[in-house]
């Protein structure tokens, strides 16, 4: 997910978003853990995804009490 796009989403639904990655992460760390995942780089990519969800949301958040 690019960061405009993420942008474009409010705090509720970036917060629900970062659940789901984050769930998805756990799943596929345990499967990593049972047996070889077909494309290991997928860890790394879910990992940047839910630290660019936590950063805009901190922006968005920060934005909001400024404002």
């Amino acid at each position: 997910m690019q960061p405009d796009d993420i942008r474009a989403l409010s705090v509720e639904e970036i917060d629900e978003r970062l659940r789901e990655e984050q769930e998805d992460l756990e799943q596929l760390r345990f499967e990593h853990a049972i047996a070889q995942l077909p494309n290991p780089m997928i860890l790394k990519k879910k990992r940047r995804t839910i630290a660019r969800l936590k950063t805009i949301r901190t922006e968005k958040q920060s934005a909001g009490v400024a404002a």
